[in-house]
């Protein structure tokens, strides 16, 4: 039988699911001690009315997406889901995530050095996702986006740049890697950025609000923006939570327009519901 999907009131598009009895990744920064189901995190949507969610496989598990694609299968009229894959892929496998309602990659870049983007490898793996409309979505400091970025931007994917760019300084036009990012927003190239977590970037309320305001100059739009909770905060547990984040974004979006592009039309259009 095949359920309605719920009229769009929102869309997170940055959670994580998992549970602390699954295989983790060897080469890992974290490990949880807790549960983080679908159940609680479709609960948290339903007291804010946001009506969807994007899951986004966390690092620590690896390439073993099937406990995020349990969910997408169970909750298919409100999940879409970010997977972490190897990019030696099959066509056959990535035609299986699909079916499942996977959107796009992550690439979460942390601390880790970078591979050749360019190389036949990655070309052809990038160029297998634009076949299929899928984003790739990274994790990265800001410091050295722009030398890599268009490499990736070359085989026709799209890209999601997360947590206004993981930078604990802020975005500062006088620097010129900084810059370098902007003028890649400015190109028109098919950047997205996540205005999420920003106690990731070390940030207040006053500092994302400053953010915010350089990408949206560098755009000259809202129209490539997106939010997320970052649910469940993995590392900031103590320190946040899904109220407070929410009660956040309202106040870093106060402008309801903006908000609805933000929350609604932008991940509408991006991730396909």
């Amino acid at each position: 039988m095949t359920h309605q999907s719920p009229l769009i009131t929102g869309i997170d598009t940055h959670a994580h699911l998992f549970r602390t009895d699954l295989p983790m990744a060897e080469q890992r920064r974290y490990a949880p001690e807790y549960n983080a189901l679908a159940e609680d995190f479709l609960g948290q949507l339903a007291k804010h009315n946001v009506s969807h969610g994007v899951l986004v496989q966390p690092s620590f598990l690896g390439t073993d997406n099937r406990f995020m694609l349990a969910a997408l299968r169970e909750y298919a009229t409100q999940l879409k889901g970010i997977a972490v894959v190897d990019p030696s892929i099959s066509d056959t496998e990535l035609d299986d995530l699909n079916a499942d309602g996977v959107v796009g990659i992550r690439l979460n870049l942390i601390k880790k050095p970078l591979e050749d983007y360019t190389s036949p490898l990655w070309q052809t793996f990038f160029g297998k996702l634009a076949q299929r409309n899928w984003v790739v979505e990274i994790q990265r400091e800001i410091d050295d986006l722009a030398s890599f970025l268009p490499a990736i931007l070359e085989s026709g994917v799209e890209i999601i740049v997360d947590h206004f760019g993981r930078t604990s300084t802020g975005i500062q036009v006088s620097n010129p890697a900084h810059q370098d990012f902007l003028d890649l927003l400015s190109s028109g190239a098919p950047i997205w950025t996540k205005v999420s977590a920003a106690y990731r970037c070390d940030a207040n309320l006053e500092q994302a609000q400053t953010m915010l305001a350089t990408l949206r100059s560098a755009y000259g739009h809202s129209e490539l923006l997106l939010w997320g909770s970052d649910w469940p905060h993995t590392q900031f547990e103590s320190q946040t939570d899904y109220p407070e984040q929410y009660q956040f974004m309202e106040a870093l979006l106060p402008n309801m327009d903006e908000r609805k592009q933000i929350l609604i039309t932008n991940p509408s259009k991006l991730f396909k519901f």
